[in-house]
């Protein structure tokens, strides 16, 4: 059996989703088309990764030139794990 929900409640979360969605429209840009911004979002992050991984073979060939350890490239550039 299902819990039965009240037509008053239905209605106020209905209400609540709109005026969620009204916000974030705003928030958007009316005419704005979230296709196409989710798109360039996916080309800018392709271009991101094949730049990181550019970089990290770079540091790995350096890495074996000075006959160390990646992580000790990493430390010595102060670079972060999370970039």
């Amino acid at each position: 059996m299902h819990a039965s929900v009240s037509v008053q409640k239905q209605e106020a979360r209905i209400n609540a989703l709109e005026v969620e969605a009204a916000s974030l429209e705003k928030e958007l840009g009316q005419h704005e088309d979230a296709d196409a911004i989710v798109k360039k979002h996916i080309k800018l992050l392709h271009k991101y990764n094949e730049s990181k991984d550019a970089t990290q073979i770079l540091i790995g060939k350096l890495a074996t030139l000075r006959e160390t350890t990646v992580r000790q490239i990493h430390d010595d550039m102060d670079l972060r794990d999370c970039d």
